[in-house]
């Protein structure tokens, strides 16, 4: 749960597909809020419709109201059915049977097949399609790697046992699987009228099962869901979602103040004025599994590849007065890098300490003993973000202070961050990561063994691949959690990541706003959301 990339083409080819393109902006007055739409700001541009493709958590939030998968997330933080309504697991662990629910149909009215399904799954792993996230949340199935190499033209490990019933034969036992398949990624669409090869680029093939439908897009503006009233669930509450493009962060609390949306996540300059302000009641603070940290690319920038200068970097950086002074001491400055709420989570991992008079001893030793001999360096960050911006401005002052090592600053625009950082050519940059499930693996294993799907900046070491290696496949969760402890404390040293804070959300939510169902992962679908 992550990042962020829609082309202005497939913008435009949405629109073209089907979507009004008239209606000239999102200024509703006041008094349209009468109608059971609810209304909430997104802050860029959705970077996809194809689940197959989503790779951020905005995205992910407005397209899990239409697409799911056979499982998702539920408000106690643990895998439940979703298009299944049930699963069985073979008592060697290998092999989980979905049983998929007789009243399950798509958005165009047509029963959802184990047909449906497996097409489903072999079109995410499609070589054709390359989807980024495929190998990162289905590698655990047999087969799913060679066919994404096209090595193999189907997935092994993908049975349709009958017309209600497939089998999913994993290549070893996974404490965590179900935790990686309830990512939109696996969502289930209908194998008529969905392409296998290319990306969904019309209104006409967003079909999915969710409880909501897409019925516009208008690029730079909004996006419009309405109920889905043949939901297996039932009908939700709403008559439907409106999300309004709004990248700036002040004209989205304006909105909210105006009456004009009914919700809205606020950055943390804007908290203190509102602790006291008619709007008081209306603050809600939500803990989330996430880590906001700089990454430091050994592919692409020469000094990173010293562990020296990498710890030189991680001790100059003061974690807590980006904590506690620029961001109002709302978030909890990272002592590790597995979050609050996950599994193996520790209050006092073994993190670099602020010690600049240290860091310039290692910078020296590490061979620039005259910081200004340093190739050039920028650090890189999310556009649209005031919260983000300030401590990137914060890191790169630190640096310069404490190390005497000119940092530029760069921002960039979403999409366009995410594109650089899927090749590996983001140099320094700020970034979040959110669980995707709650398992130190999803933050461990995952992002930092040598050859995970999200190691996007060239780290390798023998000893945590092979710590994370032996608790990857670990079922006990007492043997397997001290594992990944020192797996964390040897990342930790080697400073591949700087942490810097753990995220908390702070949001205003309207009192005509109820029945929000909420897990760790952040806003459920809004089957029981209701406005008064």
């Amino acid at each position: 749960m992550r990042k962020w990339v829609w082309p202005l083409a497939a913008l435009a080819l949405i629109v073209a597909g089907g979507c009004s393109s008239s209606g000239g902006g999102f200024s509703e007055r006041k008094s349209d809020q009468a109608a059971n739409v609810l209304r909430y700001p997104i802050p860029n541009n959705p970077t996809t419709m194809d689940p197959a493709m989503v790779q951020d958590g905005d995205t992910i939030d407005l397209l899990q109201q239409v697409y799911e998968g056979l499982v998702g997330w539920g408000t106690n933080n643990e895998p439940v059915p979703l298009v299944a309504e049930k699963w069985e697991v073979s008592p060697d662990g290998l092999t989980y049977t979905f049983t998929i629910r007789g009243n399950a149909t798509f958005h165009n009215g047509k029963p959802v097949t184990a047909d449906d399904v497996i097409f489903s799954l072999e079109r995410v792993t499609n070589p054709k399609l390359a989807s980024p996230v495929a190998t990162a949340y289905l590698d655990d199935i047999q087969g799913v790697v060679e066919k994404f190499e096209g090595k193999a033209a189907t997935v092994s490990g993908l049975k349709k046992v009958d017309d209600k019933t497939v089998s999913i034969t994993l290549k070893r036992p996974t404490p965590y699987f179900l935790g990686k398949f309830t990512y939109l990624g696996n969502a289930i669409v209908p194998k008529d009228g969905t392409p296998a090869d290319t990306t969904i680029t019309e209104t006409a093939q967003m079909i999915g099962t969710g409880p909501f439908k897409v019925t516009e897009v208008l690029p730079e503006q909004k996006v419009s869901l309405a109920a889905n009233e043949a939901y297996w669930g039932g009908k939700p509450a709403l008559d439907g979602i409106e999300r309004l493009v709004i990248g700036d962060a002040l004209t989205r609390l304006s909105k909210f103040k105006n009456g004009e949306v009914d919700m809205v996540n606020l950055e943390r300059q804007d908290v203190d004025g509102l602790k006291n302000s008619e709007f008081k009641d209306q603050l809600v603070y939500l803990d989330r599994p996430a880590i906001w940290y700089v990454a430091m690319n050994q592919l692409q920038y020469e000094p990173f590849k010293k562990k020296e200068v990498r710890q030189a970097f991680a001790m100059s950086i003061n974690r807590e007065r980006i904590v506690n002074e620029i961001l109002g001491g709302i978030n909890q400055v990272a002592n590790g890098i597995v979050p609050p709420g996950v599994p193996g989570h520790r209050e006092n991992a073994k993190v670099l300490p602020f010690d600049p008079a240290k860091a310039k001893e290692m910078l020296a030793a590490a061979g620039y003993p005259d910081p200004s001999k340093m190739p050039a360096l920028t650090l890189t960050f999310r556009d649209e973000r005031p919260d983000i911006r300030r401590a990137a401005e914060a890191v790169a002052t630190d640096i310069k202070t404490n190390l005497g090592v000119d940092v530029k600053l760069q921002a960039m625009e979403w999409g366009a961050y995410l594109d650089k950082l899927n090749k590996k050519e983001q140099v320094f940059y700020h970034m979040r990561w959110a669980a995707d499930y709650l398992d130190p693996q999803n933050f461990l294993s995952h992002m930092l063994a040598t050859n995970a799907p999200e190691n996007k900046l060239g780290y390798s070491n023998p000893e945590f691949d092979r710590l994370t290696g032996i608790a990857d496949r670990e079922m006990d969760s007492a043997k397997r959690l001290p594992i990944y402890a020192q797996a964390e404390d040897i990342i930790l040293d080697d400073a591949v990541w700087v942490p810097i804070y753990f995220q908390r959300d702070v949001e205003l939510q309207s009192p005509r706003l109820s029945g929000l169902r909420e897990s760790l992962f952040g806003h459920l679908p809004h089957t029981t959301t209701q406005l008064k």
